[in-house]
């Protein structure tokens, strides 16, 4: 595909902070089971894992954020006090490889310059290395056509500030060197950087416009996934505007005003109207011929980490919504 440089300047940008988080990697490791015994009673969870494993505060930490330890089958907190009896299943994943290495992949770049580089990301690609998919993602490609990217994320995710699941498609930006990475990383942080995404749900979307204000965790019963609870999980925050309508489908743009994990797609579906083709939180069959859910990344906006110039680009859908929105178009499936 030709490579664009689409960069339009804007006077202002609105605040939003785009979804960081990726679907989950497939299970490999080593699972542990730890009776607690009396004297660990009354200590963080946190703590007790950190001295029970050998291993550090912070790469425990990391395992409570991801659901790996489970008290009688539900996910345990950090801050949870260990009580007589607890028993404790964790699961270890297995240690990634030392580096990403670079690979000869194409990619669809939309704007590039010696601070950063702003991609088409495709449906199936996934972002970094991790556990069943260590090759052909697009810190490979990335490696192999920069050269050099930022070091902050460590040798398996260099460049990368933000993330899109697998199946989501769309526009991304990766840091050629720390400094752009931190003011990427601040703008995010500080919503001053906003990504709007495009989906396509099954339903007809009722209300013109609104807002979607939840907490969300995992999923208590299947830790690849994420669920709106009542109490116990992180404030997502989700605006949508409904572009079109077609009967048993709707056109909806989404800005994000939190980055939680799969927050579009845990949203549309608590909502009413779950994203077609999504496998994971709808898995119905639909006429429409797209592996993985309808949601792209459709537009980026920030600010140059060197020039403080602002810029707007926008990345165009890929065929396959575009082949169901043409087909709505013309009046088919509504």
């Amino acid at each position: 595909m030709e490579h664009l440089k689409r960069g339009i300047p804007e006077a202002e940008i609105k605040a939003d902070q785009p979804e960081l988080e990726e679907d989950l990697p497939g299970e490999t490791g080593t699972a542990k089971t730890l009776a607690v015994e009396a004297e660990a009673v009354g200590q963080r969870t946190d703590v007790y894992l950190a001295a029970a494993l050998g291993s550090t505060r912070s790469a425990v930490q990391h395992l409570l954020e991801a659901g790996l330890v489970t008290r009688k089958g539900k996910p345990v907190a950090a801050h949870y006090k260990l009580r007589q009896g607890d028993v404790l299943a964790v699961f270890i994943p297995t240690p990634q490889p030392l580096a990403a290495q670079p690979e000869n992949i194409p990619l669809d770049i939309i704007y590039e310059d010696e601070d950063v580089v702003v991609v088409n990301k495709p449906r199936g690609m996934v972002v970094h290395p991790a556990a069943g998919n260590y090759t052909g993602t697009l810190v490979n490609a990335l490696l192999y056509h920069c050269k050099h990217l930022s070091g902050i994320n460590g040798v398996i995710r260099p460049g990368i500030v933000h993330r899109l699941d697998k199946d989501t498609s769309g526009i991304m930006i990766a840091a050629k060197n720390d400094v752009a990475h931190v003011s990427l990383s601040h703008q995010i942080q500080n919503k001053t950087a906003r990504r709007s995404y495009l989906a396509i749900v099954r339903g007809n979307v009722k209300t013109d416009s609104g807002t979607i204000t939840t907490q969300i965790a995992r999923d208590k019963d299947d830790r690849k996934k994420m669920a709106v609870v009542k109490e116990g999980g992180r404030e997502a925050i989700t605006e949508y505007q409904v572009l079109e309508r077609f009967g048993k489908y709707t056109i909806v743009r989404c800005l994000l005003k939190t980055g939680r994990t799969h927050q579009i797609r845990v949203h549309l579906e608590y909502l009413g109207y779950p994203l077609v083709g999504d496998p994971k939180y709808s898995p119905m069959k639909v006429p429409f011929n797209i592996k993985g859910q309808a949601l792209h990344s459709q537009t980026l906006d920030f600010i140059h980490p060197r020039t403080g110039q602002a810029l707007h680009f926008e990345a165009p859908l890929p065929a396959d919504m575009q082949t169901i929105i043409t087909r709505l178009h013309n009046g088919q499936f509504t």
